[in-house]
């Protein structure tokens, strides 16, 4: 019989600790195998010092959930890039070409990741002779105009005691969906949404590319714990940025080890090629937030570096958490009892009855009971308000797991009922009801017109044709708006120089 933990009461202001709250999850370790490669760096939204520096390979968030709309599907959401301004051109958002981006599933719950889904991809450019990301409006996958492109091959690699097995291609060449640029140049988004989503050939479905930042949450609890009383709290700090995302959804059948052992242990993983052509690992996610809040600065780059078996080596952050002692500190809540023994199960084995594997090795990751069916009524706070197809049971979209984490943290699970959060409770764009679920990404022109205009686009079409790339049908027009427009420069530039040079010999003079 699953636990059902008692229904969650109106949120408090006190929206501490944030982050904190995934305290439970931190666990981390160092460790590599035939198939992982050695110690490199860091993993979520900057929370890792090396990572910080390395966008395209520090992956955010993981998501897990069998899917709403079909339950005999799991759906999988990665994502990457943390804090993608829309507005940021002219080099818009790519996946790495040098990177293998991967997603491990444990189904016999010993830690080791008894299949690996690799996403690697490759970056088409058309025409080198433009700064443009695009030459005129999109309105498909393989317009002519859509300049920077990128395609993707998944490969399933099926391991044993992280030995190599049998390696199938799922996918081959697949168009990623591009950066939101603007309502110019990609008037109808949704359509590329909806081309980027394929179906693979040995069942499910895939999507790579650009989508709105699912995870809310106050990130200023990094400003001395909301500025230390409480001033600054109930603001979505992801509102308005983006993320590169893949999402993968396979029949369920196919991740499981049986029916009798429906549980899964997700998480992801970035390598990335080095300088002697090896890869290393750089990133690494399961449970959210984790490596932010829990690990101090001497682990964070080593948990990225490192794999789910090795996770004992760190278990006094989790058994002995910092969070709890700081809100103590800062705003008199008392710390629980040490050592945090709940955290240890919910986090790192799964709630026994619920999502906890027969002979379960405690590693840090996402585990999902997937027999359990989606609820028709999602509840925010998933298991502690009694929808236990929601966090920790997995993680969907809509979960606030900040809130959820937090409380847990502050001790619901031993009879210190609270009910704290970051008084944000849901993100600010609507999600999806089929797969990839995700919203739209934020464009690029989400700002106000210009004064005195209407957001007419009688010169779209004209920088269309005249950056068409060599070969291309009107390739005869190239010359023309640029043409006149280097004239025009060329001239401005002479007469400035002529110009300075009278000045100057106007100076001698005198």
């Amino acid at each position: 019989m699953t636990p059902n933990f008692r229904s969650g009461a109106r949120r408090s202001s006190v929206a501490t600790l944030v982050a904190g709250a995934l305290a439970a999850g931190g666990l981390a370790a160092a460790g590599m195998t035939t198939l992982e490669p050695g110690a490199a760096s860091a993993s979520s939204h900057r929370e890792a010092p090396l990572i910080s520096g390395q966008p395209k390979y520090d992956n955010t968030d993981v998501y897990a959930f069998v899917s709403p709309d079909d339950p005999e599907t799991t759906t999988i959401i990665a994502n990457w890039i943390p804090f993608e301004d829309p507005a940021g051109g002219p080099n818009f958002y790519t996946f790495a070409d040098d990177a293998q981006y991967d997603i491990h599933i444990d189904n016999n719950g010993d830690a080791q990741g008894e299949l690996l889904l690799r996403y690697t991809f490759r970056t088409h450019t058309k025409n080198k002779k433009t700064f443009l990301y695009n030459t005129g409006p999109v309105t498909s996958l393989d317009d002519p105009d859509l300049n920077v492109t990128q395609t993707y091959d998944i490969d399933l690699l099926k391991l044993h005691n992280q030995s190599l097995v049998s390696k199938t291609k799922l996918a081959d060449d697949i168009p990623v969906a591009p950066s939101n640029v603007g309502k110019a140049s990609m008037p109808d988004y949704g359509t590329l949404r909806g081309q980027a989503v394929r179906q693979l050939a040995h069942g499910g479905r895939t999507f790579a590319g650009q989508a709105d930042d699912p995870f809310f949450l106050d990130l200023r609890v990094f400003d001395l714990l909301y500025g230390g009383n409480l001033s600054e709290v109930g603001n979505d700090t992801l509102k308005g940025y983006n993320v590169n995302s893949i999402a993968l959804q396979l029949p369920t059948d196919m991740i499981t080890e049986s029916k009798r052992q429906p549980v899964v242990g997700i998480w992801s993983t970035t390598q990335r090629k080095n300088a002697q052509g090896n890869f290393e690992q750089v990133s690494r996610l399961g449970n959210p937030l984790v490596n932010e809040v829990v690990n101090p600065l001497k682990d964070k780059d080593k948990f990225n570096a490192s794999s789910p078996w090795n996770d004992g080596q760190f278990l006094k952050n989790v058994t002995n958490p910092e969070l709890p002692k700081l809100m103590e500190a800062v705003y008199k809540i008392k710390a629980p009892a040490e050592p945090r023994n709940d955290l240890v199960d919910v986090y790192l084995k799964g709630v026994k009855g619920l999502n906890q594997p027969p002979g379960v090795r405690p590693a840090e990751m996402l585990r999902l009971n997937t027999s359990i069916k989606p609820a028709a009524d999602p509840k925010r706070l998933g298991v502690l308000d009694g929808d236990n197809a929601g966090f920790p049971n997995g993680r969907r979209l809509t979960d606030d797991v900040v809130d959820i984490s937090l409380q847990a943290v502050e001790g619901e699970l031993v009879g210190s009922k609270n009910d704290l959060g970051d008084a944000v409770d849901a993100n600010d764009q609507k999600f999806g009801g089929s797969f990839p679920y995700l919203a739209e990404p934020v464009a690029g022109s989400r700002g106000p017109l210009a004064k005195g205009t209407a957001g007419g686009n009688s010169v779209r079409d004209q920088v269309g044709d005249a950056l068409q790339p060599a070969g291309s049908a009107g390739g005869t027009r190239d010359t023309g708006l640029i043409a006149a427009s280097a004239a025009s420069g060329a001239a401005g530039i002479l007469l400035i120089g002529l110009g300075l040079a009278w000045w100057r010999r106007r100076m001698r003079s005198n």
